[in-house]
């Protein structure tokens, strides 16, 4: 209301006191907004922690079909060697790697880790690598080296094809739980005469013999068993089945173990 001649205005309800206090405020709301903005942007960018991540969609109904041989492609690298994928991309449910046996040689996989933890994928954000495909799990088991046993999962009775090319050294059984658990057949790589590649946990061509020799993605070696009365795998976290698969594994030929 206007003043009356000689009347002195009071003091101010907002003093400097009270305006510092003000722009404090602002300035806190400002920040805490702008951190949630932050980490709301890093949760949609890496989202995930590392944790299983259970597959939910369904099976395709084109994995009931015949897939016949895969299409030629590389998943695995060691040297100058040359891994490709044993199935049909059409019966692939996952990949995995993990510790295999002794005297198995860690494998340098192609393409990306589904399960890495946040602080991996944002630093393969930041400086690059770490992407492309194929996707594929680290698993948990084993004693050897890390990487070093190469799990190609699909559903029973999929056909499993040869992932080098070479010649077949080896059939033998191989034993779980003291239970035959399907057959391992070791291919020594064109190439490679030093290596060993042993595709294992199938159910071997009954027309393979030693001294055979097998292309990459066009000599079937076999198909999936049902190990789920075996053992309990672990790339079932991240399929929709018991998690059968194929073992692939790289030995030196003179550190080989035999069943």
């Amino acid at each position: 209301m206007p003043l009356r001649p000689g009347q002195r205005r009071g003091p101010s309800r907002f003093g400097p006191n009270r305006a510092a206090d003000i722009r404090r405020r602002r300035i806190a709301l400002v920040l805490a907004t702008s951190l949630v903005a932050v980490i709301a942007l890093l949760v949609s960018a890496f989202g995930g922690t590392g944790t299983a991540q259970t597959v939910s969609a369904p099976s395709s109904p084109t994995r009931l079909l015949p897939a016949g041989p895969p299409t030629p492609e590389v998943v695995a690298r060691l040297g100058s060697l040359r891994v490709q994928l044993p199935v049909s991309q059409r019966r692939l449910t996952a990949i995995g790697y993990f510790a295999g046996s002794n005297g198995s040689i860690a494998l340098s996989p192609l393409g990306t880790q589904a399960n890495a933890g946040l602080l991996t994928r944002l630093l393969h954000k930041l400086v690059g690598g770490g992407g492309g495909t194929p996707r594929w799990f680290a698993l948990s088991g084993g004693s050897g080296p890390s990487l070093s046993a190469l799990a190609i999962g699909a559903p029973v009775g999929s056909d499993v094809y040869a992932p080098v090319d070479g010649t077949i050294v080896g059939i033998n059984d191989v034993i779980l739980n003291g239970d035959v658990a399907g057959q391992r057949i070791d291919i020594q790589p064109l190439g490679s005469p030093s290596l060993v590649v042993s595709v294992s946990r199938i159910g071997a061509d009954p027309a393979l013999r030693v001294g055979s020799a097998v292309s990459a993605s066009a000599t079937k070696l076999g198909s999936i068993l049902d190990l789920s009365r075996v053992e309990r795998q672990a790339l079932a976290r991240y399929t929709n089945d018991t998690g059968n698969h194929a073992l692939i594994e790289v030995h030196t030929a003179a550190t080989l173990q035999l069943p």
